[in-house]
């Protein structure tokens, strides 16, 4: 009788195991055939021929070239897919659009801090999958470049030079926090080791200054160039100074999470939960994605935004395996999984509507920029967020 319980809590335990793969595996699947479908349109030549965001009711790709902070995503995706697939088409897509970002590895003095967004979603991902030893001198190269704009008086990394006279002041966008993925991985892969440092730092200033006493994000940072003091917090993609900007918050929640996970400091854990709880406890319904500001005036009428969602779903999958509680893990798990469910319906996915993974992503609202749109980088975490629930349940 016991034999036949456990035989049958076992049959139980795998089918749900092969009910989650096969989710997954669906899922990537359905954005292989929506990114061959992106690849047969694009153009052949030319530097605008890198896929960022497709307008509501329109079918066109806006494309953008290597300089356009969004230009590693694309590639990034291309690499994910040719992990998910195993189909070499992908790989030799996604080399081909990495040629075009190698100028970025070049400078002498980094444009601003996306560095880490273009090449390390783009090369690094390259690099983890072939060992291409040209693809770490350039992430290498990279991290140097990006290196150059971090001021040790302020603690972080400058984000928007061009950004200086405007503001009046060094500007630091939590943001930022992914772009420490790049540095980190240098100082422990044959670069200089103070970039770990720099990384570490940055993380640990931001974690101070950031966050109001809520731990809800600012989007922007000001501090005194000269003094390293903060001056004020104030937004640029949210929808005021005193609310929480969805994807600003969703970068919180991967940044810290990934900083723990580089550097072991139980700082960061602790305070990537923080940043996780806040987010989960605010969210409007039980589709769990969110609006573009969580205090939008017009709730329950803005729109959502599917990019944060994506960016939290694949944060929360690795939180739930960092941190020691365990109801907190099984918290964090569940929820993830309801986001990938959610963005996995005909509700947000692009289906004939677009060649794009998803739809409804909010870029930046208070210009008018992209709004309610398909946008690449939802695209990015929505795969690599299906990636890692694949892996997580093909090892359980």
């Amino acid at each position: 009788m016991r034999k036949a319980i456990i035989l049958s809590i076992l049959f139980v335990t795998l089918a749900l195991q092969a009910r989650a793969q096969f989710l997954a595996q669906q899922n990537i699947d359905y954005c292989a055939k929506q990114a061959s479908k992106t690849i047969s349109v694009l153009p052949t030549d030319g530097q605008l021929n890198i896929p960022r965001s497709i307008n509501k009711n329109t079918k066109d790709w806006r494309l953008v070239d290597y300089q356009d902070w969004c230009s590693g995503f694309w590639s990034g995706a291309l690499w994910y897919l040719y992990e998910g697939t195993k189909n070499p088409f992908f790989k030799t897509q996604a080399e081909r659009f990495d040629k075009q970002l190698l100028p970025l590895s070049e400078q002498k003095v980094a444009y601003d801090h996306d560095l880490g967004f273009q090449i390390f979603c783009s090369y690094g991902n390259g690099y983890r999958l072939t060992k291409n030893p040209s693809y770490k001198k350039v992430m290498l190269n990279t991290a140097n470049v990006l290196a150059t704009l971090y001021n040790p008086k302020v603690g972080t990394i400058l984000s928007w030079p061009r950004e200086v006279q405007k503001f009046g002041a060094h500007n630091t966008i939590i943001d930022n926090m992914i772009n420490l993925e790049l540095l980190f991985w240098a100082s422990k892969n044959g670069g200089n080791k103070n970039l770990y440092k720099i990384a570490e730092t940055h993380a640990l200033t931001t974690m101070k200054n950031h966050f109001r006493d809520d731990y809800t994000s600012y989007h922007v940072v000001l501090y005194d160039t000269l003094t390293g003091k903060k001056i004020k917090g104030i937004t640029h993609q949210g929808y005021a100074d005193h609310t929480m900007w969805a994807r600003g918050q969703s970068w919180a929640i991967y940044g810290f999470t990934m900083c723990y996970r580089e550097t072991k400091n139980p700082k960061f854990l602790v305070f990537a939960q923080k940043v996780s709880d806040v987010y989960l406890k605010s969210l409007p319904d039980e589709s769990l994605i969110p609006f573009w500001d969580f205090n939008a005036p017009d709730i329950p009428n803005p729109p959502r935004d599917a990019s944060a969602a994506a960016v939290t779903a694949s944060a929360l999958l690795e939180l739930s395996t960092l941190v020691k509680d365990k109801k907190k893990a099984v918290l964090y798990y569940s929820k993830a999984k309801k986001m990938l469910e959610s963005l996995s319906t005909t509700n947000y996915q692009s289906g004939a509507v677009n060649d794009a993974f998803l739809l409804h992503s909010t870029g930046n609202m208070p210009i008018g920029g992209e709004i309610d749109a398909s946008i690449i980088y939802a695209d990015y975490y929505y795969i690599e967020a299906l990636l890692r629930y694949k892996k997580m349940n093909q090892k359980k």
